[in-house]
């Protein structure tokens, strides 16, 4: 049997591409997204996709997906800055979470520099654009080639 991974997009991040370019890329999420697909068959692993521009929803998903997936890798967006709901609701998952940022955080205005997310999640990705995703989903299999946890 496969691995199944989830990914995970919060707030915004449906418009990558569109929004602040300079940030965040010029990659549509479709794009992105094809090529996650394209890397998953290679890797005996199969990929979901979630996004919501909503707490309640985000915290709805993980909490559901945590019994049907081996890991998530998990863009916050901003909540990661401002979410101690969204941190608890990690900190409570079964599966590691893979946290990600497109951009580097140290980098950024002050307030988007610390992240509620990264001392919960496993690994916390961040400054390596769309190709964070990616890091992400192959950091999730290197665990469990590794640990055999599964």
């Amino acid at each position: 049997m496969g691995f199944q991974f989830a990914v995970l997009n919060g707030s915004n991040l449906n418009w990558l591409g569109k929004r602040e370019r300079a940030i965040y890329g010029l990659e549509s999420w479709g794009a992105i997204w094809n090529r996650l697909q394209k890397w998953a068959p290679s890797q005996d692993a199969n990929l979901t996709y979630f996004q919501s521009n909503s707490e309640g929803t985000l915290i709805d998903t993980l909490q559901e997906i945590d019994s049907k997936v081996d890991g998530v890798v998990f863009n916050p967006g901003a909540y990661a800055h401002t979410s101690i709901a969204l941190r608890d609701c990690v900190a409570s998952l079964r599966v590691p979470v893979v946290e990600v940022h497109l951009s580097k955080l140290s980098k950024r205005e002050k307030f988007r520099q610390f992240s509620f997310i990264a001392d919960v999640a496993q690994i916390t990705i961040v400054g390596f654009g769309a190709d964070g995703y990616l890091l992400g989903l192959t950091w999730l299999k290197y665990f469990y080639d590794r640990s055999e946890q599964r």
